[in-house]
């Protein structure tokens, strides 16, 4: 049964053709690179179940269930999930799933919640909230990998105003802080007609993300800064958490 979905900026913006084309440079190769890190790092092992929460067009489950792995892949999209589905077999699955409810219970070893896909909602009891669903998904002592930007180098090094062309598409993105969220506005022409979306990401620093942890029951093992997971520092480019379920 699919969720019930309220039309939020990520509803529409996530199911758009246009999100891809903004941030085709987020490509296959970045994901096996960073995948092929993890493997090791963690490490992922042949008998692990894993889930990719949040997963777009599945390339990071894709790429491992061609190293071997048991993935399954969910995301609010249905787009997402339709394209994805076709490289479905018998150890990769894709499922329509909202992230703020659980999706199996106690079932991971590993779990993937990779490129920002956190701090899309209006309060910290909603991120807490869907952390603890999140967590809830594991096992215990399930591994779960939560990849986040790095707030503070994004702040100082905040665009107000950048023009990007991809594929012929000119994007006007304009950003600003705006209380507790950094707000970015994209606007564009496409066959004579004119687009806006927005993308709304609360502002969530390292010691709030402790508190979240702490309040479902995450331990944190390592802090990384990067996709070859480098020590994490503030001039890091992400927040790359790996964390273990209690």
């Amino acid at each position: 049964m699919q969720p019930s979905v309220s039309r939020q900026w990520f509803t529409d913006w996530f199911d758009s053709p246009y999100y891809h084309i903004l941030y085709k440079n987020r490509d296959e190769q970045e994901a096996k690179f960073f995948i092929d890190k993890l493997i090791h790092f963690l490490p992922i092992l042949p008998e692990d179940k894993i889930l990719d929460l949040a997963c777009g067009k599945g390339r990071h489950s894709i790429y491992l269930n061609r190293r071997g792995f048991d993935v399954i892949g969910v995301d609010l999209s249905e787009k997402n999930i339709r394209y994805a589905q076709q490289f479905a077999n018998d150890r990769l699955s894709f499922f329509r799933h909202d992230k703020r409810q659980v999706f199996r219970h106690n079932y991971f070893t590993v779990l993937l919640n990779l490129f920002t896909s956190f701090g899309y909602f209006e309060t910290e009891n909603e991120n807490i909230q869907t952390l603890k669903a999140t967590a809830a998904n594991l096992k215990s002592q399930g591994r779960m990998v939560l990849d986040f930007m790095n707030t503070p180098r994004v702040i100082e090094q905040l665009q107000p105003l950048e023009y990007k062309e991809v594929e012929g598409i000119c994007f006007e993105i304009r950003r600003q802080l705006k209380g507790k969220f950094l707000i970015k506005d994209i606007r564009f022409t496409d066959n004579h007609k004119q687009f806006h979306f927005q993308e709304r990401l609360m502002v969530i620093n390292q010691a709030d993300f402790m508190r979240y942890f702490r309040a479902a029951k995450l331990q944190l093992v390592h802090l990384l800064g990067d996709y070859s997971l480098n020590a994490y520092t503030p001039t890091s480019e992400r927040m790359i958490f790996i964390l273990k379920k209690l």
